[in-house]
């Protein structure tokens, strides 16, 4: 494969800046959090510096030791999905620890409430 086709090219190109406006747009419209779209911003520029610049692609997919170049996209994908996964799982794990921190701290005080109402 010696490189991607110039319809290959413009999909990929215009899927890569879409995802990356929208990605700014959900930040901008504060729908999502500019904490959280670190992730997927990044993922985005690595998509058109792939696209544009085809033979980086072939280089790591010769250091890495994949058959195709395609392989090598396939691994980042799964990269990429495992990384989303661990980010939201440390989100998740932090309000977790949150929500039972603020249950704790309302029960004290609906405690404290309820003795001074009965006195």
């Amino acid at each position: 494969m010696d490189g991607l086709t110039l319809h290959q090219t413009i999909f990929a190109l215009l899927i890569s800046l879409v995802s990356f406006g929208l990605i700014l747009e959900l930040v901008r419209r504060r729908r999502l959090r500019e904490e959280y779209s670190w992730l997927w911003l990044l993922t985005a520029a690595i998509m058109v510096v792939l696209v544009v610049w085809f033979p980086l692609l072939k280089v790591i997919t010769v250091v890495i030791g994949a058959a195709t170049p395609i392989n090598t996209l396939l691994l980042f994908a799964v990269l990429f999905l495992f990384a989303i996964a661990v980010h939201y799982s440390v989100i998740i794990s932090r309000l977790t620890s949150q929500v039972k921190n603020l249950a704790q701290e309302l029960a004290l005080v609906s405690d404290r409430v309820d003795d001074r109402a009965r006195s």
